[in-house]
């Protein structure tokens, strides 16, 4: 194995047909109504915000990516309206048992019209060492968990990106 430890890497675009100005993308995550996170993807189980032990605020995010169900615990390390970067140690759940893994999510939009703006939904996970040793003990080569991984994340952004779009958008546009 190389020294990179990507499970999956995956971007998706969409469009928000809303003003930039308008576009508070930390605010619409940190605010997610728990329905609304559900709406956006089948896989949604659940979306609370919280803060961590140092004040920063976070999104607690359960939902399922393949066979896993994970528990993300992201905390905002880029808190702005048109950028939102969030990293989790998140706690992944499978037949073969339990780890953690790490996700960086990065949400983004940027100005393509007066009346729009492209918003991207950046996911990237990666084995901790904790992963490792989890794939080591249960025989799963890591070629084999990350081939898996990155089928189901990237299907899970595919579906929930233009979702997430819309509800920004909505969001947008009910700000006078």
């Amino acid at each position: 194995m190389s020294n990179d430890r990507t499970l999956s890497l995956s971007t998706v675009t969409a469009t928000i047909n809303a003003p930039i100005e308008k576009v508070n993308i930390a605010d619409w995550l940190l605010h997610l109504p728990d329905a609304e996170y559900q709406r956006c993807a089948h896989a949604h189980i659940a979306a609370g915000s919280t803060s961590a032990d140092d004040g920063r605020a976070m999104s607690i995010n359960v939902e399922t990516i393949g066979d896993a169900l994970v528990i993300q615990h992201y905390v905002a390390e880029i808190r702005e309206p048109q950028l939102c970067r969030m990293v989790s140690i998140s706690d992944s759940i499978s037949p073969a048992g339990r780890t953690k893994l790490q996700v960086i999510w990065e949400l983004s939009a940027k100005k393509t019209e007066d009346q729009a703006c492209e918003f991207t939904n950046h996911i990237h996970s990666s084995a901790i060492d904790e992963t490792l040793a989890f794939f080591d003990t249960h025989g799963i080569p890591f070629e084999r968990a990350r081939d898996a991984r990155q089928r189901a994340s990237h299907a899970h952004n595919l579906e929930e990106t233009p979702n997430f779009a819309k509800s920004i958008e909505r969001r947008a546009l009910s700000r006078g």
